[in-house]
């Protein structure tokens, strides 16, 4: 088995990889805890330092509203598929091919709202990496956006490791040690779950976080 590929290794795969036409968009995928912001900040780290111009952009500023939720009936599944505007998203992801500056929004996590018109990619910018829990899914809308990638990573995370990270996240934001627990069991690991059931094959896999 060949040893997993580091940060540095991923970057030149990157550069490599081709403009399609005017950018080259990264795809991020994983479960939920399973670090791919993290990755993703990294990676453009790492290109900006090496004059790559590149920007992130979080999947999560496509949560649909809490109201909007409610009114579905899916406040508590709230993560899974359904609870995204997967067609505006899968829009922003084709505007990016484009050579002109595109506006996103993004979600802040400490009032549980996406706030539009927060983010810019700007004209300069080359590479874009996009992370998010479906960007590799095969169903649709989701699977439309396979044609734009020029390169597709997969994060995977043991289920023991993925547990304590969730329950973690809900106990940092203030739910007790019992609501966290039921969020990460009930919601969040349902969704991990779905994503490694129905995820497309990556041209990048990694099983541990990259240094």
């Amino acid at each position: 088995m060949q040893p997993e590929l580091t940060l540095n290794a991923i970057c030149e795969r990157i550069i490599q990889a081709p403009l399609g036409p005017h950018r080259r968009l990264i795809a991020i995928s994983g479960p939920p805890g399973s670090g791919k912001s993290t990755t993703a900040e990294h990676l453009a780290g790492l290109l900006n330092a090496q004059d790559e111009k590149t920007a992130v952009i979080p999947m999560d500023g496509f949560h649909l509203d809490n109201r909007l939720l409610k009114e579905d009936g899916n406040r508590e599944k709230k993560g899974a598929p359904q609870t995204f505007d997967a067609t505006g998203f899968v829009r922003l992801v084709a505007a990016l091919q484009s050579n002109e500056a595109v506006i996103y929004p993004l979600f802040d996590r400490a009032q549980d709202i996406a706030i539009a018109g927060a983010g810019r990619v700007n004209v300069d910018v080359k590479t874009v990496v996009i992370e998010g829990n479906y960007v590799l899914l095969k169903n649709q809308p989701w699977q439309a956006l396979s044609k734009h990638w020029s390169l597709t990573i997969s994060l995977a995370i043991s289920r023991d490791v993925l547990k304590k990270r969730l329950i973690k996240r809900w106990l940092d934001q203030g739910l007790t040690k019992a609501d966290a627990e039921i969020r990460a069991i009930d919601n969040d690991l349902r969704n991990a779950d779905f994503i490694i059931t129905n995820e497309q094959f990556a041209d990048i896999k990694l099983t541990r976080n990259p240094k």
